[in-house]
């Protein structure tokens, strides 16, 4: 099946198991025609199929429960319990058990995409090494999460350099389009129980968000709390598009929570499923962390390998697959990640150029 045709089956698939929204997967469909690393992020399901035939070689590679969608813009930050702000993967939307090097290779191939499009400056060989290097090592040292302070100050620097003036993102927030509460009963059912206690003027508006995730009916509710707004984001899940590229009859259950729990991880205490429902907190420094809003002369091989250790602690969530995976890694040639990515890199090109000439003619 081309592009157009995997589109629609996989489309067709989501829309037995979640509420979808036409008007956002139209608005999905016109970005994933913008460029390469935009389609990328919008056509996991693409990639979950095209993977295994383009990468053969890495299909053996231990499986772990894995990330799926990871790529340089899946990272965020979140508060902690503490109030601590912590730095680490933003969505888990397409977790399921696969092996470790996918992940990898999709992260690879996302830097590689955005060397090309001039979105980082540093050469695509330089960009996978530094991936592979903070991922072994972090394996090795059996993982730690990034808790933005006294350790990791530089990143701390990268991640609030955007949260300067937090009036933009409030304002956007209390522009969004009001709901009524009985389009989706249970979600803002849930998102009352979400907000702080004494919380007022609570209202549900509708939200858009991402490229992969777009088309599914996020709800928001705002609310004042201690004199300010504060926000909750309802969003429904469905089963990981690794699981439709290899069997759409299937039946299985959702990982997110699960891959979130057993990760090297600090928690967000706001963080929760409830049963096909992700709750979470909305706020500036609760939020992905895009590359155009990092500061220029950012150094970005050191953002990569630590991107690679944050996988790391993903996948040390299947601790009993760790020896195999660094047994595995030991036996690789240290090119293997750099040549795997390249060649992601041709074939997500070659369906996006499809992709946009099919869109030009619509």
């Amino acid at each position: 099946m081309d592009i157009r045709e995997a589109t629609s089956a996989y489309e067709r698939w989501l829309q037995q198991r979640l509420p979808v929204l036409r008007a956002g997967l139209h608005l999905k469909h016109r970005l994933m025609a913008a460029d390469a690393f935009s389609f990328l992020r919008g056509t996991f399901y693409r990639w979950a199929q095209q993977w295994p035939q383009v990468c053969p070689e890495l299909n053996a590679a231990p499986v772990v429960l894995a990330v799926g969608d990871l790529h340089v813009e899946n990272f965020g930050t979140w508060r902690d319990a503490e109030g601590r702000l912590v730095w680490g993967v933003n969505d888990f939307d397409e977790t399921a058990a696969m092996p470790y090097t996918q992940d990898l290779v999709r992260l690879a191939t996302s830097a590689v995409l955005a060397i090309e499009e001039s979105r980082l400056t540093l050469s695509a060989r330089r960009a996978c090494e530094a991936v592979l290097e903070g991922y072994s090592e972090g394996m090795r040292a059996g993982g730690s999460p990034a808790v933005l302070g006294e350790r990791y100050r530089w990143l701390r620097d990268l991640a609030i350099a955007r949260l300067k003036d937090q009036r933009p993102f409030w304002e956007h927030m209390r522009a969004l389009r009001t709901v009524s509460s009985s389009a989706h009963p249970q979600a803002c059912r849930l998102l009352c129980r979400a907000l702080p206690a004494g919380s007022r003027g609570v209202r549900f508006v509708r939200r858009q968000a991402g490229v992969g995730s777009l088309g599914r009916a996020r709800v928001v509710a705002l609310a004042e709390w201690g004199a300010a707004t504060v926000a909750r984001e309802a969003k429904p899940l469905a089963p990981s598009a690794w699981l439709w590229a290899r069997n759409p009859r299937t039946a299985a259950g959702l990982r997110y929570a699960t891959l979130v729990r057993r990760a090297v991880r600090v928690p967000d205490p706001v963080l929760a499923v409830h049963g096909s429902w992700l709750l979470r907190r909305l706020a500036p420094d609760c939020s992905r962390i895009e590359l155009a809003s990092l500061p220029q002369g950012r150094d970005e091989n050191r953002l990569l390998w630590m991107m690679g250790w944050e996988s790391a602690n993903m996948h040390l969530g299947t601790p009993a697959r760790r020896r195999a995976i660094l047994a595995d890694l030991a036996q690789r040639k240290r090119s293997w990640l750099t040549r795997s990515s390249e060649r992601m890199a041709e074939a997500v090109t070659r369906e996006w150029r499809k992709w946009s000439k099919f869109a030009s003619e619509d």
